[in-house]
């Protein structure tokens, strides 16, 4: 009777010192939920790559910016995602984009061919993130946008 007593006191125990809800991690798989958590920034949609890889296009307040999914296996599967805007015909100097770079952290900033401005933020989810966590990237990204966007006078 004692041994059967300490088993379940251990059970017991176990269940009380356990987390009381288990929480979904999610990856680069998951794209529909990467695009749900999207929506709640602005309009988005789910496209492909020319590859065939993923790739969410949205619009936060009046800006396109993209997600492209990397690193996938088979169109699926993907290690990391790549946050980018482009500010079409927008040349800022050099040294506005080495300020940037300088003063800024968890993004960056660079000219492209054509001179024009962009900026970038990579996100690894070969681990898993909670859907908490990737909202608080996807905060972090729009204010990288709007903040980016003010540095380069868009």
């Amino acid at each position: 009777m004692k041994f059967s007593t300490m088993i379940a006191g251990a059970a017991l125990a176990a269940t009380l010192s356990a987390p009381s809800q288990a929480q979904t991690m999610l990856t680069g798989s998951d794209t529909g939920e990467i695009l749900s958590i999207a929506r709640g920034y602005g309009k988005a949609e789910l496209t492909k790559q020319s590859n065939g890889d993923p790739q969410i296009s949205g619009n936060m307040d009046g800006l396109d910016y993209h997600i492209f999914f990397q690193n996938c296996t088979k169109n699926k599967r993907c290690e990391d995602i790549n946050f980018y805007i482009g500010f079409l015909d927008n040349k800022p100097s050099l040294e506005d984009i080495n300020d940037w770079n300088r003063n800024k952290r968890f993004s960056r900033a660079y000219l492209d061919s054509d001179d024009d401005a962009c900026v970038e933020m990579d996100l690894d989810l070969v681990q898993g993130v909670s859907a908490k966590y990737l909202e608080s990237q996807f905060d972090l990204w729009e204010q990288i946008v709007h903040q980016f966007s003010e540095h380069i006078g868009y």
